[in-house]
Formats: C-alpha cells, sequence, structure tokens
C-alpha cells in the first residue's frame, strides 16, 4: 500500500467570518483549491484529538456509553478528547483515560491517525491501544459537562453489540476498534 499522500495546500483567499467555540472555532473562508477552483467554505478548526481502545488485563474492553447534544442521544464510544495547549496527544490520551474511565495505562500502542469529517473540518484524530490498565482508587475530575457510564465488556461480548446495531457507535470509535482487533490478533 502506497504511504499517506503529502498535503497539498488551499489557497486562503478571504475569511469572511470567524466564531469561537468550546475548543473549536468555525471559520467561512474564500480559497483557492489546488486546482485552481475558487470557492467559499465552512470549516472547523480543531486542536486535534486523541482516543484509546482499552482492554484490561482478563481482556475486557472499556468502553462508555456517553450523551452527545448534538445527536440528542447517549452513543458509545472510547475515551477520547481534545488537546490541550501544549499537550501531546499521548499526554491528552493519558489525561482522558483517567478523567473519562478511572483508568491508567501501562502499556500504549500507537493505531494511527485518523480524519473523523474532512470534508468540513481539519481535525487529525490520533489512536491508540491501551493495555496492562490499572484502575485508579479515584477518578480525576473531568470536564463539568460530561455525562458519560463506563462500561465493562468481554471481546465477544462488545463485538455482538456492535453487530447487534442495537447501540449507536462514532466513527472514530469503530476505525480504532479496527485497528485494535489486528494488533490483539497478532
Amino acid at each position: 500500500m502506497a504511504p499517506i499522500a503529502p498535503k497539498e495546500p488551499y489557497k486562503l483567499l478571504n475569511t469572511q467570518a470567524s466564531i469561537n467555540a468550546k475548543k473549536i472555532r468555525f471559520e467561512l473562508n474564500q480559497i483557492e483549491l489546488p486546482i485552481g477552483i475558487s470557492e467559499t467554505f465552512g470549516m472547523i478548526i480543531h486542536p486535534g484529538a486523541a482516543l484509546a481502545v482499552p482492554i484490561t488485563n482478563d481482556e475486557k474492553v472499556i468502553i462508555l456509553r456517553q450523551y452527545r447534544f448534538a445527536v440528542s442521544r447517549r452513543i458509545l464510544e472510547f475515551p477520547a478528547g481534545t488537546l490541550e495547549d501544549g499537550e501531546s496527544p499521548l499526554e491528552s490520551m493519558k489525561r482522558e483515560l483517567a478523567e473519562e474511565a478511572g483508568y491508567q495505562a501501562n502499556r500504549w500502542d500507537h493505531l494511527g491517525q485518523m480524519l473523523p469529517c474532512p470534508g468540513y473540518s481539519d481535525e487529525v484524530i490520533h489512536l491508540y491501544l491501551a493495555r496492562d490498565l490499572i484502575k485508579l482508587e479515584e477518578k480525576p475530575k473531568g470536564d463539568d459537562d460530561e455525562d458519560l457510564e463506563v462500561l465493562s465488556m468481554t471481546i465477544e461480548e462488545f463485538e455482538n453489540c456492535l453487530a447487534s446495531r442495537n447501540e449507536l457507535l462514532d466513527g472514530k470509535s469503530i476505525t480504532a476498534w479496527y485497528q485494535a482487533r489486528r494488533l490483539l490478533k497478532a
């Protein structure tokens, strides 16, 4: 398989609007594409994120059932979070795993990166497999707006849950699980 294609930057002609929101910015920009066409596009500017697939020593999958306001429901997803200023993706993931799931991992495997919404966002999510987990006695305080439940399932239960289509899972979690399974089977 060929390596990841290099970036082909567009030319920013004009920023027509910019709105800052929690952790992201929305811009309305007139740009010239590499093929020479000029158009106005809306784009979400994102600092990046990290996600971990946590697997316990007894091969339990740790996953969250988290409320997401944009879809007005609870969905299953792996612990993840936005990179803070000056924080590496792995540092971010270690913090998020503790805050969201209440675990610390002694083994980290990088699973690659994914682009969740490249049609309108520059977000890059760094994916990890977190193993050799230690349950924390006390979970550090996370974000005030997080509404989540920590679940533990065997790999078979988790895959049956996915196959049942009775639970919604977000795309970043599905991508990370696919990559993690390749390492777990090796």
